[in-house]
């Protein structure tokens, strides 16, 4: 299952991700928000960091204009790696080496940018080794 929101600024972006999903048959939940009326992005990562609580093996996606501010909101929770990823290169070692489960989008990545780095956030494993340990501290911190 993936959990996806985003704020007003990444309204328009989180149209066109779902229609990706839909038009691959991925499994997905919209949290919100629903128009480009301002919200605030704090609010939308708590709604998935929530749904991530009670979904261990579930990830998520959000985004706003830059992705920094939910990169920031959803790193808060402890049982969340976040990653903002500008690149299919880091959507992969967000997987592979740190085990992120949350996918942060910048508003104006462009649309075949951003089906490339989502298509690689869900198709990569995690690799274990010696990443677990380092992953496993990260848990330690909060």
């Amino acid at each position: 299952m993936i959990f996806l929101a985003s704020d007003h600024a990444g309204y328009e972006a989180k149209l066109k991700v779902i229609k990706l999903l839909e038009k691959h048959k991925v499994e997905f939940k919209d949290l919100g928000t629903n128009t480009t009326d301002s919200v605030d992005y704090p609010d939308y990562a708590k709604k998935l960091a929530k749904e991530l609580e009670k979904n261990k093996k579930a990830v998520g996606i959000l985004i706003c204009r830059t992705g920094i501010g939910m990169s920031i909101a959803i790193n808060r929770f402890g049982f969340v790696r976040g990653a903002l990823c500008r690149s299919a290169k880091d959507a992969y070692f967000s997987r592979c080496h740190n085990d992120a489960n949350v996918l942060v989008l910048g508003a104006t990545t462009k649309n075949h940018k951003r089906a490339k780095i989502i298509k690689t956030f869900l198709n990569t494993e995690f690799e274990g080794g010696r990443h677990e340990r380092r992953v496993k501290k990260l848990s330690e911190l909060v």
